[in-house]
């Protein structure tokens, strides 16, 4: 059994992930893919990628998901359809199971800034930390014989040689959305921990008790697209319309 930290730690690092803005685009994951591949640890792994029986191994997923709008039964029914896009890693919980029931320490949580990381030269790929996760955040990387996660891109967020913006986890800097933020929400002033207390920022599965560092913002209320119908007027002639639209118009009065 390994031990968690003894006291809180002063620095907690961790995502903010902005529900409401996220495309679902894939740009994290690849990136991820790529930077973790070429950068701290072993590279992650791919099992006939071109086959039929496809393994691989990725720290950062996305799930997506048709929402039911409140009170209705089926999408649509009580409001207009819903897509929310779910992006999901490590969360790195304060009390995080994973941790605790690893039994060579190859599981660990640093003191100095709660990132939860793997040591692969200890890890004998028992599994039991992908068990005790409640989010599904480990990936067992089948070639190495080892469980890998999400570091938090530890190699580039201490790397004084790369520029200072880009010392974020590789998600982060990529995300076309701006969905993806970093930061410390042990500090009430931070961004990320001010995004929280404005957007009312929530726990995934707060029943587990882990306690997770990031945190999701949900998506902000749609107005029904039938309140906004009659904000478009349109033109009753095209009298005056100049270039594209002239030409546009006249081809088609010729359909």
């Amino acid at each position: 059994m390994t031990l968690l930290p003894s006291v809180p730690t002063p620095r907690k690092l961790g995502l903010v992930i902005d529900l409401d803005v996220c495309v679902g685009c894939h740009a994290c994951v690849i990136s991820c893919k790529e930077w973790n591949t070429g950068g701290y640890g072993a590279a992650l792994s791919d099992q006939d990628p071109y086959g039929a029986d496809v393994s691989g191994t990725f720290l950062n997923r996305i799930h997506t998901f048709e929402v039911v709008p409140e009170g209705g039964q089926v999408i649509g029914e009580a409001g207009e359809a819903r897509i929310v896009h779910f992006p999901k890693s490590c969360l790195h919980c304060e009390d995080a199971p994973c941790v605790t029931v690893c039994p060579t320490g190859a599981s660990y949580k640093r003191a100095e800034d709660g990132i939860v990381l793997v040591d692969e030269s200890k890890c004998i790929g028992c599994g039991l930390c992908a068990w005790s996760c409640a989010y599904g955040a480990r990936e067992m990387d089948l070639a190495a014989g080892v469980m890998k996660k999400c570091t938090l891109c530890v190699d580039r967020i201490y790397n004084e040689t790369l520029k200072e913006v880009d010392r974020v986890p590789s998600c982060v800097r990529t995300c076309p959305a701006n969905a993806r933020h970093f930061g410390d929400l042990a500090d009430p002033g931070s961004e990320v921990s001010r995004m929280v207390a404005e957007r009312g920022g929530f726990d995934l599965m707060p029943e587990q008790g882990t306690r997770p560092t990031n945190k999701y913002l949900p998506p902000r209320a749609r107005k029904p697209l039938a309140a906004s119908a009659g904000a478009a007027v349109l033109a009753e002639n095209t009298d005056g319309a100049k270039g594209f639209f002239a030409w546009l118009d006249g081809m088609l009065d010729r359909i």
